[in-house]
């Protein structure tokens, strides 16, 4: 199994920044992609960006030239910095893993999921 700890929300005032983190641990083989989806109330969980592990990313419109993913391979880690924050980006943020894991001789495929963590845009 793989377990994904997030870390780095809270509260922020509009035009402000945050730093999201997000560590994946377990019986990891591989990691093929993390990223973050947000869910605000009401409505469905969008992608807010993604990130392979050659390093190639994928932003929603909405936070394109404000938010920047990375990723630190060694640690299986992998961030969300935002910028320019907004009330609209109030959400709670969800990490995912695209991820092999090897048991016994086989390779399993999946996605793994983070607990949330709540970002609050507000004045």
């Amino acid at each position: 199994q793989v377990q994904l700890v997030e870390s780095g929300g809270g509260l922020v005032q509009p035009g402000g920044s945050l730093r999201l983190s997000c560590a994946a641990s377990g019986s990891i083989f591989s990691i093929n992609a993390m990223g973050w989806y947000h869910q605000a109330p009401g409505k469905q969980r969008e992608l807010v960006a993604s990130i392979t592990n050659g390093g190639s990313t994928n932003y929603a419109d909405s936070v394109k030239g404000r938010f920047t993913i990375s990723i630190d391979n060694a640690k299986n880690t992998v961030y969300l910095q935002m910028n320019s924050l907004k009330p609209e980006d109030t959400a709670v943020y969800y990490c995912y893993a695209d991820a092999e894991t090897y048991r016994s001789g086989t390779y399993y495929p999946g996605i793994y999921w983070g607990q949330g963590t709540q970002v609050t845009v507000s004045s």
